[in-house]
C-alpha cells in the first residue's frame, strides 16, 4: 500500500479544468411544455410562497414518478444522486434520461464519486452524447486504487455528496431519501429498504434548481474527461451502452415488477390536483463548501434550520433516521426535550436490520441514558415488510430502514437525506425540506404510529436497568433480553465497535 502510494502520490485532481458554467432555465421558459402546462393546471390559486407536495413512500411509486417525470421532459432533467448502481433500476434510470437527451432535452447528472469505481468508461460513453453531460463531485484521484487516495488525500475524499434530486423543466421536483438502486424500490429479492421520497411543485422547484446549479458550477464538480480513466473513442461506446441498457431493460420486460411499475405510471398520470397538499415550506441544504475542509466551518449548513424546528417543539417530537449516532451533546439536547415535558420517540435500524454494523455500534451507547430520561427507542426488525417491495422479495428478505424523517408537534415534516449522525451534520452534504403542513404531518406520524406495533421492536429498560426489547411474535408479545434476530457473532461485532474512537466519523 505504501509502494502504491509513492508511485502514484503525484496524481491528482484538477479543480480548475475547464468547464462551462450552466444555469436552469427559468420556468416561463417552460411554462408551454406539457409539464408546464399541467403544473399551471395543478397551481390553481394558493397563497405566495407556498408550494405543492406529494409524499411518496411506496417503492413502486417512487420509480414510476421518476421514469415518467423523465418520459415527460422536453427542456431539462436535472439529476443530482450520491448512488447510482449498475443494476435493472440503475440502468432502467439512466436509459431514461438517455432517452430524454436523445429527444433533445439536456440532461445535468451530478453524482458523487464513492460508488463510481470501474464506471469511468460507461460514464465517458454516456457523456459524449451532446445533449447528456455527467460531472462526478469530488473524484477520487486515483480511479482503481481508490485507497491510496483515503492515505495521502483523507481529509478531502472523506467528505461525500449525500444530496439526492431531481428536476425536470424547472417546474417539478422529486427529493428525499432514495439513492438510484434496486433495493430502494423493491426491487432486489434479499434487501429491501424502506425509504421516502417528496414530490414538490410551485416555488420550491426553483430552490431546487438554484441549489442544483450551485453544486453543478462548484469547483468540486468536475467533468467526466478532468478525472476519469478515458477511453480512446468514448463516442463510439456510446452504441455498446446503449444496448447493454436495452438488454437489461428486456430482461425485466415481462416480470410482474415491471408490470407494476407501468401500472403505477398510468395511475400516477391519473392523480389530479387533489394529490397534493400546498404549504409553506424550507429547503435546508448545505452549500457544496461543505466539502472543503478549510471552508466547510464557515459554509451555510442544514443544521441550522433543523434544530430551529427540533426546538421548536411544544408537544411531540418523531425522529425517525436509519443511522441515528447522537453525541454527547446531541443526547444531551434530547433529554433537554423531555425535561421540558416533550415526548420524544424515535425510530431507527435493529442491529438485524442495520447495514452498517458499525453505525449500530455507535449507536448502541446512547439508549440507556436516553431511555432513562423517558425517550421512547423503536428498532425497525429484520423480517418488516416494506411498501412497494412485494413483487420480488422473498421470504428471507431483510428489511433496511432507509427513511430519514421528523415530525414536530404533527404540524412539520422533514424529508430528506440527512441522517442523525455526525457524518450528516459534520462531514457529508445534505439536502432536505421542512414542510409546514398540519395535515401532512399528522398523516405521516398516524402511518408510523400503525406500524410500529408490527414491524418494530420496542428497547425498554427492565426493572434492573437492563435493556429488553418487545414486539409482536404469532400476535403475542414477546420479551427478548439480547438484540432481537441476530446472531452471537453479529453481536461481537457490534460490540467491538463499540470501542472504537471512530464515532465522530459515523
Amino acid at each position: 500500500m505504501l509502494t502504491a502510494g509513492f508511485v502514484s502520490g503525484c496524481a491528482s485532481i484538477d479543480f480548475d479544468y475547464p468547464r462551462t458554467e450552466s444555469r436552469a432555465l427559468d420556468p416561463a421558459e417552460t411554462a408551454e411544455s406539457n409539464i408546464g402546462q399541467t403544473m399551471r393546471r395543478l397551481h390553481g390559486a394558493h397563497p405566495l410562497g407556498q408550494s405543492g407536495f406529494y409524499v411518496v413512500s411506496n417503492g413502486i411509486d417512487a420509480l414510476a414518478l421518476r421514469l415518467l417525470m423523465a418520459g415527460r421532459a422536453e427542456r431539462t432533467i436535472d439529476a443530482q444522486y450520491y448512488l447510482i448502481k449498475d443494476d435493472a433500476v440503475g440502468n432502467l434510470f439512466i436509459e431514461s434520461l438517455l432517452d430524454a437527451a436523445d429527444r433533445g432535452v439536456r440532461v445535468r447528472l451530478l453524482v458523487d464519486d464513492m460508488f463510481t469505481q470501474g464506471l469511468d468508461a460507461g460514464m465517458a460513453a454516456i457523456d459524449s452524447h451532446p445533449n447528456f453531460e455527467i460531472r462526478i463531485f469530488n473524484p477520487f484521484a486515483q480511479r482503481s486504487a481508490r485507497a491510496v487516495d483515503a492515505i495521502t488525500s483523507f481529509s478531502r475524499i472523506n467528505r461525500r455528496m449525500h444530496n439526492k434530486s431531481f428536476t425536470v423543466d424547472n417546474q417539478i421536483t422529486l427529493i428525499g431519501g432514495r439513492n438510484i438502486a434496486d433495493e430502494y424500490f423493491g426491487a432486489r429479492k434479499d434487501v429491501t429498504f424502506g425509504d421516502l421520497d417528496v414530490l414538490g411543485i410551485g416555488p420550491v422547484v426553483t430552490d431546487i434548481s438554484d441549489m442544483f446549479d450551485t453544486y453543478w458550477n462548484h469547483p468540486a464538480a468536475i467533468p467526466v474527461p478532468g478525472f476519469a480513466r478515458m477511453p480512446d473513442d468514448p463516442a463510439s461506446m456510446l452504441a455498446e451502452m446503449r444496448d447493454k441498457l436495452k438488454a437489461k431493460r428486456d430482461g425485466l420486460e415481462n416480470s410482474p415488477y415491471a408490470e407494476a411499475v407501468r401500472s403505477q405510471i398510468l395511475a400516477t398520470i391519473a392523480k389530479g390536483a387533489d394529490a397534493f397538499t400546498w404549504a409553506p415550506y424550507t429547503v435546508a441544504v448545505d452549500s457544496p463548501d461543505k466539502s472543503i475542509k478549510a471552508k466547510a466551518e464557515d459554509a451555510e449548513s442544514i443544521r441550522t434550520p433543523l434544530i430551529e424546528s427540533l426546538q421548536s417543539a411544544e408537544r411531540e417530537l418523531l425522529l425517525i433516521s436509519p443511522y441515528f449516532v447522537p453525541l454527547k451533546t446531541g443526547i444531551r439536547e434530547i433529554i433537554a426535550l423531555r425535561e421540558r415535558g416533550i415526548n420524544v420517540v424515535i425510530v431507527t435500524n435493529s442491529l438485524a436490520a442495520n447495514n452498517q454494523k458499525m453505525v449500530h455500534g455507535g449507536y448502541a451507547p446512547s439508549r440507556k441514558p436516553l431511555l432513562q430520561a423517558g425517550v421512547r427507542i423503536f428498532e425497525v426488525r429484520a423480517d418488516a415488510t416494506v411498501s412497494g417491495s412485494e413483487y420480488v422479495a422473498e421470504e428471507s428478505t431483510r428489511a433496511t430502514l432507509h427513511t430519514k424523517a421528523f415530525v414536530v408537534d404533527r404540524r412539520q415534516l422533514f424529508i430528506g437525506s440527512f441522517n442523525f449522525d455526525p457524518r450528516s451534520a459534520f462531514i457529508n452534504t445534505e439536502l432536505g425540506i421542512i414542510i409546514d403542513s398540519p395535515r401532512l404531518a399528522e398523516e405521516f406520524a398516524a402511518l408510523v404510529d400503525e406500524v410500529l406495533p408490527t414491524k418494530t421492536w420496542e428497547v425498554f429498560l427492565n426493572e434492573d436497568g437492563k435493556l429488553r426489547w418487545r414486539g409482536l411474535e404469532d400476535g403475542q408479545e414477546k420479551i427478548i433480553k439480547k438484540e432481537p434476530q441476530t446472531s452471537a457473532w453479529e453481536r461481537f461485532v457490534a460490540g467491538f465497535y463499540r470501542i472504537l474512537p471512530v464515532r465522530g466519523q459515523l
